[in-house]
């Protein structure tokens, strides 16, 4: 086996997460009161366009974290779901865990129209992304950037804006990260018009391929609120701004994802991994679940993976010029 290979191998099985969801069960009993979640807050980008920020604040929040969306469903969806008699709201798990929560509905999602070109491209995304994570930092002064949990599309937004503002994000997380930086994407300047189309019910339960990983309700749910929330899809264009240099990375970096995820390749993820600029990274691999972890019965799990590496406790080196020993 070539050594390159086995090394990917390694990574992998090394790194596969039994994560049992105590941590975030004892939080969760605690339900402190969080505030936010009828309304969105608005996020100004630096084009004057108005973005819906969604929130969950705990009244003494440890840290900050933002969500970004995937290529087809906005904020409220993924990580604001609602289901009758089974928690799903990520929103709401990370703020029983002490966490300032926001869910960005990135330009032409949700409740974030489309500007005036009614295209989004990926160097638009970014600078959008660091626009809300700006308003985060004014409204909690006294704690450090936000980390920043990107989902699918949004894992490609957030490793764009690591690699091009390093000082941005206190941390983050690749969610579900479709792509393989190796592959240079071909020139995207989009069609003529948007094409505005219209969304499915068969799109929006795709992602749901574990038997048993979600009940009907979640999945039905799910399924609900995403047309409801984006009826069209959204338009990108310039997808070719979507290229990588993870040594460029030096912020601390967790690679997430469910074990039966079809958008990933285990070499690609691998390649994504070892060449990441930081030392300071983590991959984790989530059992019995899809693309859809983070709505599913691994949810859990999935905050727990997050909370755990953003809490994780840091080697303090010595001053240069003290000597070890007695």
């Amino acid at each position: 086996m070539r050594p390159r290979t086995l090394l990917c191998l390694l990574l992998l099985s090394a790194a596969l997460f039994q994560a049992a969801p105590a941590l975030s069960a004892q939080r969760a009993a605690a339900q402190p009161p969080v505030a936010g979640g009828a309304a969105p807050l608005t996020v100004t980008a630096d084009d004057g366009h108005r973005l819906a920020l969604w929130a969950r604040v705990p009244p003494s929040p440890r840290g900050t974290i933002l969500l970004l969306h995937g290529r087809t469903w906005s904020a409220r969806p993924n990580f604001d779901l609602q289901v009758a008699g089974t928690p799903r709201s990520v929103l709401d798990a990370l703020a029983y865990a002490g966490y300032a929560a926001y869910a960005l509905d990135q330009r032409g999602y949700g409740a974030s129209p489309r500007d005036a070109s009614g295209w989004v491209t990926p160097e638009r995304a970014v600078r959008d992304a660091l626009a809300a994570a700006e308003l985060i930092r004014s409204r909690h002064p006294g704690l450090a950037a936000p980390a920043v949990v990107g989902y699918s599309q949004g894992s490609l937004t957030t490793l764009l804006a690591a690699q091009q503002h390093p000082d941005a994000f206190s941390a983050i997380v690749l969610y579900g990260f479709p792509a393989d930086v190796e592959v240079r994407r071909p020139q995207d300047p989009g069609a003529a018009t948007p094409p505005r189309t219209a969304t499915t019910a068969q799109a929006a339960a795709s992602d749901f391929v574990v038997a048993g990983a979600a009940s009907q309700a979640v999945i039905d749910a799910y399924v609900a609120q995403a047309l409801a929330a984006d009826p069209v899809r959204a338009d990108w264009r310039s997808t070719e701004q979507f290229q990588f240099d993870p040594a460029q990375v030096r912020t601390p970096t967790l690679l997430l994802h469910g074990a039966a995820d079809g958008y990933l390749r285990a070499d690609a993820l691998a390649r994504l991994f070892t060449r990441l600029g930081t030392q300071d990274r983590r991959w984790v691999v989530l059992p019995d679940s899809d693309h859809a972890a983070h709505v599913e019965n691994a949810q859990p799990a999935w905050i727990d993976a997050i909370v755990g590496f953003i809490e994780r406790p840091r080697p303090v080196l010595e001053p240069a010029g003290r000597s070890a020993g007695p």
